[in-house]
């Protein structure tokens, strides 16, 4: 006679499950609202970009976050031995200095979230402005020779800088702010040729939605022919490309307003700093067929450009992407 051995039980600890109410809270949301209108309509121009980090091909704020935390995790190290407080004085100081472009970033970046990472991202920001309040306090101790008192603040800071942290955490690892969200696309679409539609199908100048190995597609058929091809989720937060707006070769983003150029997927606007996976089209007996494109390494790198006369068609020139290697 057999047993069955019980099963174990598992519940959510208690943090996870606050912030999931925190995640479905919406109370905070017309402060959120203000909060990024404001922050939407700073005259920022090309510093929008650079804040982004559409320079480096990811955020930047988790870069720069590194230089207050660390700072004030080694003052603190210092206070603990409570021998050397100029040098845990001066470490609180670059700390403060070091969050303001780390908050800068944080910013920008939040602006453009879903609204249940918003929600998040508000405590975090709040933890951390708490963080910088204490550590600022804790640094006019010090200089005023009360040095027990600034190494007491600072403590407290590190402790709300830490809960800070936690919540940035989960919002990279959990709610997946900042992530590549097309990443995964050249690990499922397999190789070759894949057929999308009749060349008819594809109305010159309108994004049209379109599937390769369950992978969602944005197609376009320029005026004279050429037809373009780009993973149809938006690396940013995964909006969907076939509902945007063409414009100068490029296709926006309805969602947060991310631009990539349609002949190579390159992000040249809006938060978005990956470029979106982009495909080799060519029409075979009026039939659109399209394959991901082969990098060199970065986008746009994908040969000289030429097509085989084999593969052009009546659609017109050949396009970029219908080329073989």
């Amino acid at each position: 006679m057999s047993t069955r051995r019980p099963q174990p039980r598992t519940r959510q600890n208690r943090v996870l499950r606050l912030l999931d109410r925190l995640e479905r809270e919406p109370r905070p949301d017309p402060v959120i609202d203000a909060l990024q209108a404001r922050i939407r309509s700073l005259p920022l121009g090309r510093a929008r970009g650079v804040l982004h980090g559409r320079w480096l091909g990811h955020p930047v704020h988790p870069l720069m976050v590194q230089v207050p935390i660390g700072s004030w995790l080694s003052a603190g190290v210092l206070d603990l031995r409570k021998g050397h407080p100029r040098e845990a004085g001066l470490l609180v100081g670059v700390g403060l200095a070091a969050a303001v472009p780390a908050a800068l970033t944080g910013a920008a970046d939040w602006a453009e979230l879903h609204r249940p990472q918003m929600r998040v991202g508000l405590v975090h920001a709040l933890s951390n402005t708490a963080a910088v309040g204490l550590y600022t306090a804790s640094l006019v101790c010090r200089a005023g020779g009360r040095t027990n008192a600034g190494r007491v603040l600072g403590f407290l800071g590190l402790t709300a800088v830490g809960a800070g942290g936690m919540l940035g955490g989960h919002m990279a690892y959990r709610q997946a702010s900042g992530a590549n969200h097309a990443e995964t696309v050249p690990h499922i679409v397999t190789e070759g040729w894949h057929r999308i539609g009749a060349l008819d199908e594809f109305p010159p100048g309108r994004p049209v939605r379109r599937s390769v190995d369950d992978v969602p597609v944005v197609v376009v058929r320029e005026p004279e022919g050429t037809i373009r091809v780009l993973a149809d989720r938006c690396s940013h937060l995964g909006g969907p490309l076939s509902d945007g707006t063409m414009s100068d070769g490029c296709i926006r983003c309805p969602w947060h307003g991310s631009v990539f150029r349609l002949s190579d997927g390159l992000n040249t606007g809006g938060p978005a700093t990956a470029p979106q996976p982009a495909f080799d089209a060519r029409v075979t007996d009026a039939q659109v067929e399209v394959r991901l494109s082969r990098h060199d390494g970065g986008a746009g790198r994908k040969g000289d450009g030429r097509q085989p006369d084999r593969y052009r068609n009546e659609a017109g020139a050949g396009s970029a992407h219908g080329r073989t290697h």
